[in-house]
């Protein structure tokens, strides 16, 4: 009888064991049910033992993490009832049905948004569009934060002008194996100059160089080059993550540690380093991915939302996809709707929403233009367990494997998306062409690519809009598109290159276009992108002597025996270092910005390209940043009328150490021309008149209290005409 009653209650034990561990799929993002899925598959294998974690955003009902943490989890960051968590996968379906956990949320790491590999022929033309750096402000007292992939830590870009040591203060290498006694989450962090300089490379600096570039724009001296970045006496802080193209670099037990949750520490560890010690943050991230419609950016949103403050703003690249048809669109009393779908791989997808009914048929084509189809509606797979459709359509003896989800739009829950992916042998829509057909008159539909290219086959339906990456589409996030001047370059084998992305500061063709998935304004802010001059990693041109992008070196030198590279590339992850460089240097004037502060400096004083537009718009945002004239508007010199918003390309001035005020113009003047020196407040404290023929000339201006002073230069040359900032220092 005992054993009878014992048998029960195990019976009785495993069942409510089995119901409490049924997962909640609609508490899961995408990522997180496909690494459930892949946990159950891996306990299907004979004597396996699955311990892997997985790190990912979980929001409770309170700020109490007792339901994680007693079942395994352990929580590494905390925003009120959101908190940044290692889950066992073995724990994802059990935490999922507590009724204290609302959402768990993770994704697949980025990708970089970089373009094509090409270079300018001067620094200037890098900064075309922001003017020349501000004599006043170089980004000095400020925190240039930098999360990316492929750090050189011995570039002297790095270095002070002086070459005295590197500005380099930690990093945070999330793929390092040198864990021993280390209590982040992965990886390890590296805090001395001395650490920084024998570990000399990020652990993915052999293979990928992609942060010394964006690093050298936002933050580098130019090492007695024309190519000096933005911020160039700006302390720097690193944290190299993970992207897609690193996976050979980690293992595959640890593989779901590195989600953009993962990156949400990184944010936090370059933000958490500048407060303590007290100075202001901006950080650049030139990497993202594909928006969504099934919510799975809502925490990681929250997340950055939690990050930034007075002092801590997130500037983030638009992406790279506004070449390609990103959005189809069906109006009501349009019969049907047509798109080649093809992939440089073997997966394939679109994603089609509408709150109307309609119907879809995958098209497989044969050479006779026949085809057969795979049809079915919202209806249907609505109707399967999970709103999961999983089949298999075999085409002259080749598989064809179909995944569809429906799922309620998480911006409106009227409207029912449909995403579909489809993967074969080889490219998909090579080997065989392959379509998908959207019907329905009485439909209003919209598609929006997910995997592979969309190539129209109806007319007039395809767009290149809504192709801005997450997290650049969060509210709290300043996005950043790029523009061109250069269209070609000479590398440093003497070869000229061609490569016309844009003249003139115009949107170039690659940069990603707006509105956002749910209808907001994207970018907030263009810059130039376009073939910018940068540093590269000398261990990525040791290791990869003979990679193609290589040949975009513009020059080698030589530095402690060893062979450094400047080198260009496109794409907005250029442009956005730019901006966090240029933000760097108003949070030197205003520590406390907010980003709507940020914005609203944006608003007043970006360049415009076209000025027949409204702006912002879904191209340009608010228009090209202009450092000089938004750091102006921060001081609050732009309200000092007799003060020009235009810097002056000739005339160059500043303080001797016993007050007085030495200016030199490039070249002897042709004209007499006027000087006028205003504080910040607008006062009128000096002027003077310059006599054709003046070079250089030394002005007594007694008793000025240090701080920042505007220089107005009148004259009727046009390099000359225009305004200077000038810097009086504390007297030592």
């Amino acid at each position: 009888m005992k054993s009878r009653i014992a048998l029960l209650a195990l019976l009785l034990a495993f069942f409510v064991t089995a119901k409490a561990q049924h997962p909640q799929y609609s508490k899961l993002s995408h990522y997180v049910r496909m690494a459930l899925s892949d946990h159950r598959a891996s306990l299907r294998r004979a004597s396996y033992q699955d311990n892997r974690e997985m790190c990912a955003l979980v929001r409770t009902t309170s700020t109490d993490t007792t339901p994680l943490t007693t079942r395994g989890c352990r929580v590494l960051a905390s925003f009120g009832r959101l908190h940044v968590a290692s889950i066992p996968l073995r724990s994802l379906a059990d935490l999922s049905a507590q009724p204290a956990v609302e959402r768990i949320e993770a994704g697949a790491p980025h990708q970089v948004t970089m373009d094509t590999t090409v270079c300018l022929i001067g620094a200037a033309d890098v900064q075309a569009g922001v003017g020349p750096l501000p004599q006043a402000f170089t980004g000095k007292g400020v925190v240039v934060g930098v999360q990316d992939i492929g750090f050189d830590l011995t570039h002297p870009n790095f270095y002070d002008t002086a070459l005295t040591g590197s500005r380099i203060r930690c990093l945070w290498d999330q793929l390092s194996v040198d864990t021993v006694g280390c209590d982040l989450y992965v990886g390890a962090d590296y805090r001395t100059a001395e650490a920084l300089q024998a570990y000399a490379h990020s652990r993915d600096g052999l293979i990928q160089t992609h942060g010394t570039h964006t690093l050298g724009s936002a933050a580098g001296t130019g090492y007695d080059t024309p190519y000096r970045g933005i911020a160039p006496e700006s302390d720097i802080c690193l944290v190299s993550n993970a992207v897609s193209s690193d996976i050979e670099l980690i293992d595959s037990a640890d593989v779901y540690k590195y989600t953009y949750a993962t990156d949400v520490l990184g944010f936090k560890y370059i933000f958490d380093y500048a407060a303590s010690r007290g100075l202001p943050c901006v950080v650049s991230f030139s990497e993202g991915s594909y928006q969504d419609f099934r919510g799975d950016d809502v925490l990681y949103y929250e997340a950055l939302e939690n990050l930034i403050g007075p002092g801590r703003i997130l500037v983030a690249s638009a992406g790279n996809d506004g070449l390609q048809t990103n959005h189809l669109h069906k109006p009501v009393g349009m019969e049907s709707m047509r798109t080649w779908i093809i992939s440089n791989g073997s997966t394939g997808g679109i994603t089609v929403k509408s709150k109307d009914a309609f119907s879809m048929a995958l098209q497989f084509h044969f050479a006779d233009n026949s085809h057969t189809d795979y049809t079915f509606s919202p209806d249907e797979i609505l109707a399967c367990d999970d709103s999961l459709l999983v089949d298999t359509l075999v085409v002259d003896d080749i598989p064809y494997y179909i995944t569809v989800m429906a799922y309620p739009s998480c911006y409106n829950d009227a409207e029912t998306v449909i995403e579909t992916y489809v993967q074969t042998e080889g490219r998909l829509g090579v080997t065989r062409p392959f379509s998908v057909q959207v019907n329905g008159v009485e439909a209003d539909v919209e598609c929006f690519r997910c995997a592979g290219y969309l190539s129209p086959i109806t007319p007039g339906v395809g767009e290149h809009s809504y192709s801005i990456h997450s997290p650049s589409s969060a509210p709290s996030v300043i996005c950043v598109g790029a523009t061109g001047y250069r269209t070609g370059f000479v590398n440093y084998k003497g070869e000229y290159h061609h490569y016309d992305q844009g003249t003139h500061g115009m949107v170039s063709p690659y940069s990603s276009l707006g509105p956002t998935f749910d209808g907001r304004i994207k970018p907030d802010v263009v810059a130039p992108g376009t073939n910018v001059i940068s540093s590269y990693s000398s261990y990525y041109l040791e290791n990869k002597p003979d990679a193609s992008d290589i040949n975009s070196d513009v020059a080698h030198f030589d530095f402690n025996g060893r062979t450094y590279a400047w080198n260009a590339n496109s794409g907005t992850s250029m442009s956005t270092p730019v901006v966090a460089g240029v933000i760097a240097l108003w949070l030197q004037a205003n520590p406390l910005l907010t980003t709507q502060e940020v914005l609203d400096v944006m608003s007043r004083t970006c360049r415009h390209y076209d000025e027949t537009l409204l702006y912002p718009n879904n191209s340009y945002g608010y228009g090209e940043i202009d450092a000089y004239r938004g750091l102006l508007d921060v001081l609050g010199i732009s309200a000092v009328g007799e003060v020009s918003p235009a810097q002056s390309a000739s005339v160059h001035a500043a303080f001797s150490r016993e007050g007085s005020l030495m200016v030199r113009v490039d070249s002897p003047l042709a004209r007499e021309a006027r000087l006028r020196l205003f504080s910040v407040s607008g006062q009128l404290l000096h002027q003077a008149t310059l006599p054709q023929g003046t070079e250089r000339v030394t002005l007594h201006v007694p008793h000025l209290a240090a701080g920042v002073y505007a220089l107005q230069i009148d004259s009727p040359e046009p390099l000359v005409a225009g305004s200077t900032l000038v810097r009086l220092s504390v007297q030592p």
